[in-house]
């Protein structure tokens, strides 16, 4: 029987914490932990997260980060 991922750990669903973090990140937003369970900016932010989820968006943000691509703002 296949383990079942919990929404906010599907790093490929838009909102998930891996996804919230990498946004951040390519938007020179500070780290700020949370996720939407109904699609980036749809639904209720959660910001009321497990050390496990904290981790998961921090992973999203550091491999952004590793990536040096940021959001060019025409300056």
């Amino acid at each position: 029987m296949a383990i079942k991922t919990k929404p906010q750990f599907m790093r490929t669903q838009h909102g998930s914490l891996f996804d919230r973090g990498r946004a951040d990140s390519y938007y020179s937003r500070p780290r700020s932990p949370h996720w939407y369970p109904k699609g980036s900016y749809n639904g209720e932010r959660v910001e009321t997260l497990t050390a496990k989820e904290i981790a998961e968006y921090n992973v999203g943000y550091d491999n952004q980060e590793a990536t040096g691509d940021k959001k060019g703002w025409g300056i």
